[in-house]
């Protein structure tokens, strides 16, 4: 006889009730777990959809996404040349706060060279932008449709392709125009503030920058002696498809992820807590039926292995319906949740281990328990 199903038959409410509280608590450290993840893919997102082998930015910097990165827009011409490089591309990024259908969003636009390196490789629907101007490339999370017409700055644009999942660190949505009406868009001014420089006697400098160029580089060539060579002889910053993710998952989001890490940390142990209460809890309402059983010659091992089983299924009940809550939910979340197989298992694994821990104050409490106490009124 199971001593476990039977305890949990005969006090079943109370058992489903802490195992829903237990899975909510779960599902919250499962949520930290998949926000950590999705917080990575959000960072590489964009640095993965331009699929290039080099970024080279200003000397001194390691933009575009680390830091602020401007160069001379020919800079691209310069880096086409360079042995190994089979093709290159000039980038702009901008963030934008944007109006739509009654919703505030802020925006990374992406100017790109279309036949370029730069753009996006991979769309979801629609089509590359062929146009020389006022065409746009969107990501769906902006809520965009294919045709729809939007205005950024004083031009409208068309939406012609979509993205998915294409974002920045932050998880704002991308939008990819070409460098022409990225650069206007950039540097234009308003007709009043045009106005004013033009009454104070200034003059309007250059409008031919950009923040990075992407290149491609020969199959046979290694990218790093490509980049060493542009950095050593052209007075530019070259780094690496390997640099760039580095800089972005140990140093940009480092300070967030670790606070994450924290929080899933503190919430594991918090469960261990009050898996351990519970298990105390419910060891001291038997301490009559465990009395009893060691009256009438119940092994120590029968009376641990109730308690034990009904500590692991307490959190593995609620490790199981946290997760299946997460996954259907994580869609209403507003930042991303990634969930990975390797992610679930290793929770799980640590899930079972606090369990097992948690069962030890039961356990302490079950053994001390007198025989005598069963015949007590």
């Amino acid at each position: 006889m199971n001593l476990a199903y039977r305890d949990i038959r005969h006090k079943l409410g109370r058992f489903v009730l802490t195992c829903l509280g237990l899975s909510l608590l779960l599902g919250v450290v499962v949520t930290m777990a998949g926000i950590f993840r999705g917080q990575t893919a959000d960072a590489l997102a964009l640095l993965e959809a331009t699929k290039a082998d080099i970024w080279i930015v200003e000397s001194g910097t390691q933009g575009p996404f680390a830091e602020a990165s401007r160069v001379p827009g020919d800079t691209r011409e310069l880096v086409a040349r360079i042995y190994g490089i089979e093709a290159a591309g000039s980038l702009t990024l901008q963030n934008v706060q944007f109006a739509h259908n009654s919703r505030r969003l802020r925006l990374q636009i992406v100017g790109f060279e279309p036949g370029r390196p730069g753009g996006p490789e991979d769309l979801a629907a629609g089509r590359q932008i062929t146009a020389d101007r006022f065409e746009i490339i969107a990501d769906r999370q902006t809520g965009f449709s294919l045709g729809e017409t939007v205005s950024f700055g004083r031009d409208r644009f068309t939406v012609v392709g979509l993205t998915s999942g294409v974002v920045t660190l932050s998880g704002d949505s991308v939008i990819y125009m070409t460098l022409r009406d990225a650069q206007q868009l950039q540097f234009d001014l308003a007709p009043s503030a045009v106005r004013k420089e033009a009454a104070r006697g200034g003059q309007r400098s250059g409008t031919d920058f950009v923040n990075a160029v992407v290149a491609r580089v020969s199959k046979n060539v290694p990218a790093a002696m490509v980049a060493d060579e542009i950095a050593r002889w052209k007075h530019l910053s070259a780094l690496t498809q390997d640099d760039q993710h580095f800089l972005l998952t140990r140093t940009v989001i480092e300070r967030a992820s670790r606070q994450i890490g924290l929080f899933m940390s503190v919430l594991t142990l918090v469960s261990a807590v009050i898996i351990a209460l519970i298990v105390y809890t419910l060891t001291l309402d038997k301490t009559r039926d465990i009395a009893t059983l060691k009256m009438i010659g119940a092994p120590d091992r029968t009376i641990i292995g109730l308690i034990v089983q009904q500590a692991l299924l307490m959190g593995v009940i609620g490790f199981i319906v946290g997760t299946i809550l997460v996954y259907v939910f994580r869609g209403v979340f507003p930042r991303r949740v990634e969930m990975l197989p390797t992610d679930i298992v290793g929770l799980f694994a640590i899930v079972v281990v606090v369990c097992l821990a948690a069962s030890a104050l039961g356990v302490r409490v079950a053994v001390k328990v007198d025989p005598s106490r069963a015949l007590a009124g």
